[in-house]
């Protein structure tokens, strides 16, 4: 008992740290995306930090997996440097012994990885793909704040207004320069309007100048008018075509078998297994070397986890581009890690020494 309970104790103790930790790095990074975002008008600036909230959300099951990789890697490296590892094994425990706390202290966090990738992850990106659509289908005009110039949703006007009304239905001194029919169109007036007909919002401008200019410098048109409208359009937006792979629900990628939606979901399974994965990976790549160095164990291990987390993103692409099948992938990497895994713990336990057998062999 006291064996496993300091282990799980020390364990829960380093797990706390290192996720409050890398959650913390996580969130800067993701704030400073957001609010560039948010300057280049993607997101609705009222709405940063609940975009970064689904988002956090959505990267907490890697969080989780290597902050599980880390506490367990520095736990064991701990107890290898400090020579508790040496009495534990002078006591009759083997490395292998220790699997079954690992196991018992991981569990937890392993089925919520998978709940998070299953469930949370296109949860997460469903809300925040809903309201960058929302923000960005718009009007034009409540695109518009006074005194900044502002694209329409359709990338084709740039539209500006001096001051306007209480409920943004009147306008004064108005701009809007539009690219139509191969020619760049000026329009300029003292005052604005907004009028719906048929369900439609128009910008009607008076007493101002219109100026046509042609791509190709045939000529300029210009034009002095006491009344003219100009539509005010919708812009279609993310989400147009439908949610991505990433949005949809687990179930609806099983019921939509296409290459990427099959991609997306091996993904997402791979995270689960991956974790798993990682707690046996930590367990035998845990020591200390006294001649490289105490950060070097850890510095070995952090790569591991950055080749495997790589083949597993390799592995959505070849997966959702049709170049190899999902399950066969999921075999090839995580079977394969889970087979050379058991068979380096293994080694390590029995302390197996192939290479002097062969040279006592050749001998």
């Amino acid at each position: 008992m006291l064996f496993h309970s300091s282990l799980r104790k020390e364990l829960s103790r380093s797990f706390g740290a290192t996720l409050v930790v890398l959650a913390t790095i996580v969130m800067t990074i993701i704030l400073i995306r957001t609010l560039g975002l948010a300057s280049r008008g993607g997101v609705n600036p009222s709405e940063v930090f609940l975009v970064m909230a689904y988002t956090l959300l959505g990267y907490m099951p890697t969080i989780l997996s290597l902050s599980l990789f880390i506490s367990i890697v520095g736990t064991l490296s701990r107890m290898y440097r400090d020579s508790e590892m040496v009495i534990w094994f002078a006591s009759g425990r083997g490395l292998g012994d220790f699997l079954r706390p690992l196991l018992s202290f991981a569990w937890p966090v392993l089925l919520l990885i998978g709940a998070l990738a299953l469930v949370g992850w296109p949860w997460a990106n469903a809300q925040t793909q809903g309201m960058r659509a929302q923000y960005e289908q718009r009007g034009d005009l409540d695109r518009v704040a006074p005194g900044q110039f502002q694209e329409s949703s359709g990338r084709n006007r740039v539209f500006y207004i001096d001051k306007n009304s209480a409920d943004a239905s009147q306008a004064s001194n108005v701009f809007i320069s539009s690219l139509e029919r191969n020619m760049e169109i000026v329009t300029s007036a003292q005052q604005g309007t907004v009028e719906t007909e048929q369900g439609v919002r128009y910008l009607m401008l008076r007493n101002g100048q219109r100026i046509e200019s042609p791509f190709d410098r045939s000529g300029l048109k210009i034009s002095e008018f006491q009344t003219y409208g100009s539509r005010i359009g919708d812009g279609g937006g993310i989400g147009s075509n439908g949610p991505s792979p990433r949005a949809t629900p687990s179930l609806g990628l099983i019921g939509n078998p296409t290459p990427p939606n099959l991609g997306e979901l091996g993904w997402r399974v791979g995270l689960m297994l991956a974790g798993a994965n990682f707690v046996l990976l930590a367990l035998v790549v845990s020591g200390v070397n006294p001649r490289v160095g105490r950060s070097a164990n850890l510095i070995f291990a952090l790569f591991f986890f950055a080749v495997y987390y790589n083949l597993l993103n390799l592995g959505q692409n070849w997966v959702g581009s049709g170049r190899v099948r999902m399950d066969l992938f999921l075999l090839l990497l995580h079977g394969g890690v889970f087979v050379i895994t058991l068979i380096w713990l293994g080694q390590r336990h029995n302390n197996w020494r192939l290479l002097p057998r062969l040279r006592g062999a050749s001998a």
